[in-house]
């Protein structure tokens, strides 16, 4: 058996989350595989909306199997408070929730340091959510960092105070900034005696002894391709990989073991944070694709910035992902429009090209721009791909054709059931 993937081709929120609990029946294990509570995974069903941000998307399913990969970063803090919705949504977890013993934990220190360092950037801050994402990731690779298995160590008292006494160190070289450690702390090691309740594995182990035994694993990235640490569009990125070689290492498999990759990719394009954007509107037709789409952040609140698609940059993703299936999301937001734009290509120095320069951050290109026709309608009705307006299909039929990727699925709203398959399972 091989893993399949599921991962944002863009800069996140292009609707991961929906799409794994839609498919989650049809495996048996949902990993996560990096990032932190930076992650916000929005599901909507029963009249209810729920947001998780370290739990994977495929827990509200009864039947599957979840796991919290090593390469993920935990706050138990945040995860304690998604156990505690859980609890209150009635969801059986205990038997089927599993973390790997070698992920990262993101002490309140780590949150202090997040916080005054991004303040002390002024204006050259990158947008952090806050969450200590980026520390917790600069100690795991500076090999000081504190895992889920060490908190079964007689001595986890010693080395939680270590690397509390490195922060405190650190948050000399910083500008005071106001943050209750005492308090964060306390609640922290509350949190801990939760998460000592899960069932904790060593997921690589974990992980490929289901796939010998038959096992269907889904792979549930977070964060978009573009945040990715060594291919976005730095220095405004995440701290981890959000392609699929993450998937590698993030959960111990081989290359090998990789089967489809489902790259996820909104009708338009947003973009939450600071950095470069070039297909981003500032005019009418943005605030309209915000207000219509409801672009604010899952995690963070804040207003996503708002574009037309671009076609350079997903070709890139695909590119870097092995892309096998597409699925385009959030297409009902363009109902009411006449005519939709499309990014096919970029102009810098008076020349077209296809492809994303080194550094998009210093780069002057601008996007080239083709319209095709909006349709004009409600699609709430339209129960099968067939049933979508001719000028819906003909939008994405031309994403299938210059991607050169099928696209599998087509989300025309926020429910569970709003997904309409285009290419059978």
């Amino acid at each position: 058996m091989t893993v399949d993937v599921l991962l944002g081709l863009q800069w996140g929120d292009e609707g991961k989350g929906k799409v794994v609990d839609y498919l989650a029946p049809r495996y048996d294990i949902i990993a996560r595989f990096q990032g932190g509570p930076n992650a916000g995974h929005t599901l909507v069903f029963e009249g209810k909306k729920h947001v998780l941000h370290t739990v994977p998307s495929g827990i509200f399913r009864e039947a599957q199997v979840n796991l919290i990969g090593n390469g993920v970063v935990i706050d138990p803090i945040t995860l304690e408070r998604e156990l505690d919705e859980l609890d209150a949504a009635e969801v059986d977890y205990i038997d089927r929730l599993f973390v790997a013993r070698k992920a990262h934990l993101i002490l309140p220190t780590h949150r202090y340091l997040d916080k005054a360092s991004e303040t002390a950037k002024g204006k050259s801050k990158i947008g952090s959510t806050l969450k200590g994402i980026g520390p917790t990731y600069m100690d795991k690779t500076g090999r000081n960092g504190l895992r889920v298995g060490d908190i079964e160590a007689a001595d986890f008292m010693d080395r939680y105070n270590a690397l509390k006494a490195k922060h405190q160190e650190l948050l000399k070289i910083y500008p005071d900034v106001e943050f209750d450690l005492a308090g964060e702390e306390a609640k922290w090691m509350a949190s801990i005696e939760r998460l000592r309740q899960l069932k904790l594995v060593d997921g690589e182990y974990f992980v490929n002894s289901s796939l010998n035994s038959g096992k269907r694993i889904l792979a549930e990235g977070a964060q978009g391709s573009m945040l990715d640490i060594d291919y976005g569009t730095y220095p405004f990125v995440t701290s981890s990989n959000t392609i699929t070689a993450g998937v590698c290492t993030g959960l111990g498999v081989s290359p090998q073991k990789i089967g489809e990759v489902i790259g996820i990719t909104k009708a338009y394009c947003t973009r939450v944070g600071s950095g470069p954007f070039p297909t981003e509107l500032f005019d009418e037709m943005g605030e309209f694709l915000r207000k219509e789409g409801a672009e604010f952040g899952a995690t963070t609140g804040r207003p996503r910035r708002c574009g037309w698609i671009d076609l350079p940059q997903l070709r890139y993703t695909i590119m870097l992902n092995g892309v096998t299936q597409l699925v385009v999301t959030k297409i009902d937001v363009l109902n009411k429009l006449e005519a939709i734009e499309m990014a096919t290509a970029y102009e810098s120095n008076g020349e077209q090209t296809d492809q994303l320069p080194y550094d998009l951050c210093d780069d002057t290109c601008k996007p080239v721009y083709e319209s095709f026709p909006g349709w004009g309608s409600d699609l709430e009705r339209a129960a099968t791909y067939g049933m979508l307006p001719e000028a819906a299909q003909k939008y994405v039929e031309e994403l299938e054709a210059r991607l050169q990727v099928p696209v599998a699925m087509v989300s025309t709203g926020p429910g569970r059931r709003q997904l309409l398959e285009k290419i059978q399972a």
